[in-house]
């Protein structure tokens, strides 16, 4: 299992965090998406190393931006 943490530029409330989870859990082989407001990140736990670009994709879909 891998676990990789990005941070989201705007994401402020859990509606935000709903359309980024939303968008991220359909990446193939991501298990899981925790999202910490108040730091404004995003851990992803998936079965094999997640694609940085499909994140960027995903996020950038919701809305965001990876900050960074």
């Amino acid at each position: 299992m891998e676990s990789t943490t990005f941070t989201v530029a705007g994401m402020t409330c859990a509606g935000c965090a709903s359309s980024v989870r939303a968008e991220l859990t359909v990446i193939p082989g991501v298990v899981d998406v925790g999202i910490d407001l108040s730091k404004g990140t995003v851990t992803i736990d998936s079965a094999e190393p997640v694609d940085s670009l499909a994140v960027r994709v995903a996020v950038e879909e919701a809305g965001y931006q990876l900050a960074g």
